[in-house]
């Protein structure tokens, strides 16, 4: 088990914020991961628990404990596939298609781990970690006992789950499991998949012809954390009842739009900014991607307090402009 004092989080969110923790814990296996929870029992100090940072904006200093799971391996029965909850999330994927079990394609080159699918229910091209995950295991950090709880439990929601409400900071995550098919049936009809195709002169994608679709379209849209820090999709994509859809769609032909049910309608995100004149602008040293305006982005040696500040721009003109409230998906410190 990792146990580091003073330790700096620069490695740990894809923002690139140098921002510290007073304590660091990185625990292996289970065993590892009840002696974390006993220390964050006896510590009574805050404490912070983190992936692969990829969801992260740190605005200040942590005074207090990080946790960060380092559980690796994944295990194949049948159509199940068991993951240690510090794998990293696309590693898994491809894993999953060399095993020839199938659903995971379009979630392809998201960033983050295997703990944080379970938490966020990430989610791209009409998929999302929900639709494949049967149970999550954990160590119950009250108790230090192990459980397992079913997708059911974990009230699964757009980009949201009970681990950010009342089950905060209330288990470590130990491992994750999906449930995949043996079939393969891809999903095309979300975003530009099968105009990519079509450029590429594809017209039945094999499973791994599109997860390097996918993962082409991504890298088209999102910029490398390595080079531009950023957290992929900074904003959820709004859902506004199909009374307000239509008012908007009378004044902005060939608005994109997703229908969710008979009431209510998703509008991305990415558009409302775009319309406002924010792609490729900046606000200091925080700036909005230029092909991407769904994606905020640290130019160079902005702070997180910077980064917020453009987000609150962001939200108060979209906000002016539409009447709709944008929410950051990115967990802000």
């Amino acid at each position: 088990m990792k146990d580091i004092r003073d330790y700096s989080l620069l490695g740990h969110n894809t923002f690139g914020i140098d921002a510290k923790c007073s304590r660091f814990l990185e625990y292996a296996d289970e065993t590892e991961a009840r002696q974390v929870a006993k220390i964050l029992r006896e510590e009574e100090q805050p404490f912070l628990i983190v992936g692969g940072g990829s969801n992260l904006l740190l605005t200040r200093d942590f005074e207090g404990i990080v946790v960060h799971s380092a559980i690796k391996g994944c295990e194949v029965k049948g159509t199940e596939m068991t993951c240690g909850s510090g794998m990293t999330w696309d590693d898994v994927v491809a894993l999953s298609l060399d095993a020839s079990l199938y659903g995971m394609e379009n979630l392809s080159l998201i960033p983050g781990d295997v703990g944080a699918s379970a938490v966020q229910n990430i989610g791209a091209y009409g998929v999302e970690a929900k639709d494949l995950i049967v149970r999550v295991e954990a160590v119950e950090i009250a108790t230090g006992e192990t459980c397992t709880l079913t997708n059911a439990d974990c009230q699964y929601g757009y980009r949201d789950s009970r681990f950010k409400h009342d089950w905060k900071n209330r288990y470590l995550m130990l491992r994750v499991t999906y449930r995949l098919a043996t079939e393969y049936r891809p999903r095309l009809d979300y975003g530009n998949i099968r105009a990519e195709l079509e450029r590429k002169g594809i017209s039945e994608p094999t499973a791994w012809q599109l997860r390097e679709t996918i993962i082409d379209i991504r890298r088209q849209k999102l910029p490398d954390p390595e080079v531009t820090g950023n957290a992929g999709s900074f904003f959820m994509n709004p859902v506004v009842t199909r009374e307000k859809y239509e008012e908007l769609a009378a004044q902005y032909e060939g608005m994109p739009h997703y229908t969710i049910d008979a009431e209510h309608e998703k509008i991305p995100a990415g558009w409302l900014i775009d319309q406002c004149g924010w792609k490729g602008r900046a606000l200091g040293r925080a700036g909005v991607h230029s092909k991407q305006a769904l994606v905020l982005v640290n130019l160079g040696g902005a702070t997180g307090n910077e980064i917020v500040a453009l987000c609150e721009q962001i939200r108060h003109d979209v906000r002016e402009r539409f009447g709709i409230d944008i929410h950051p998906e990115v967990n802000i410190i």
